[in-house]
């Protein structure tokens, strides 16, 4: 790869990071996305600079990657990330055009997300030891990921004086460092006063800063270890639909939908930047509606059921 593809890539990763505020997972993706673009660019094709990149050069990455069967949903995210650098690069005056401005993406049939039904949700809410520091900690966890829909991210980041339990609420930073405050239910509101009370004490240790949920060591939890409490909680609730801590905000949206909540309301409290990403839990609804048509409507019946 030659300087310059590497020196536009550096000033563009710097410019997600720092002027646009994107988070430190979503920049090391585009900087593995980019570079292998660069990679491929620069060995395959000869390109030294990215005014030289023609249209048929991410075509056939792409081509090249489906055939590795690398998923649609992983091409697409690809595709968009370099989108994104070519519209830094035209910005900066790097390139006169865009090379990516008529290739087209594979096509990607958005599925709508698995939710746990309420009983499910109260089974898997119920299955943490109350009478342990651990458990307290993981029911408040679940709680708040299923009453404020939070992202495991914003969860595990969250610091003590973010959580305003007095007006059942805590303040959340999004994507793109973006701030919201998102009610607690009751519920949450209960398990998460509980746990700073009675549990974190006992995980507490001298490194310990102000992160409201902790590790055994007293650090901030890990993602990785909400992944496995859920699961774990999961199994013991008798859930066998697989089940990570992402569906718990699903189910928050979905139940929310059904209970009549606006979509514009559901998107504001995910810190969804764009309705559209909200809008694929109508489908969730639509699915649910038709369903219950078909089962209890008499003209809905083949004539076996009747």
């Amino acid at each position: 790869m030659s300087d310059t593809l590497i020196e536009a890539t550096d000033a563009y990763l710097a410019f997600a990071s720092l002027e646009k505020g994107l988070s430190d997972n979503t920049v090391v993706a585009y900087q593995q996305d980019i570079a292998q673009f660069a990679q491929f660019v620069g060995k395959k094709r000869g390109r030294r600079d990215w005014s030289e990149v023609k249209g048929g050069d991410v075509s056939d990455w792409i081509y090249s990657l489906s055939d590795l069967d690398i998923s649609n949903a992983s091409l697409c995210r690809k595709l968009s990330a370099l989108r994104m650098f070519v519209s830094f690069l035209l910005n900066e005056g790097r390139i006169e055009r865009s090379f990516v401005e008529l290739v087209s993406g594979p096509k990607l049939k958005r599925k709508a997300p698995d939710a746990l039904t309420i009983a499910e949700m109260e089974s898997l809410l119920e299955a943490p030891d109350l009478t342990t520091p651990i458990g307290m900690r993981d029911r408040a966890i679940m709680e708040l990921l299923y009453s404020s829909g939070l992202r495991v991210s914003e969860l595990c980041g969250s610091l003590l004086q973010q959580i305003d339990i007095a007006n059942g609420a805590i303040k959340v930073y999004g994507k793109g460092s973006k701030e919201r405050v998102v009610p607690m239910g009751f519920q949450a509101v209960i398990a998460v006063s509980g746990y700073i009370q009675q549990g974190r004490p006992h995980l507490v240790k001298g490194n310990t800063g102000s992160g409201c949920f902790l590790s055994n060591r007293g650090t901030p939890i890990s993602r990785k270890t909400v992944w496995a409490l859920v699961k774990k909680y999961a199994q013991r609730a008798g859930i066998e639909k697989p089940i990570k801590p992402h569906g718990l905000r699903h189910s928050f949206a979905t139940h929310l939908l059904t209970g009549g909540a606006d979509l514009r309301i559901i998107q504001e409290l995910l810190g969804h930047a764009d309705i559209s990403t909200t809008q694929i839990y109508t489908s969730v609804e639509s699915e649910r509606v038709a369903t219950a048509h078909e089962e209890y409507h008499p003209r809905s019946r083949t004539a076996s059921d009747l």
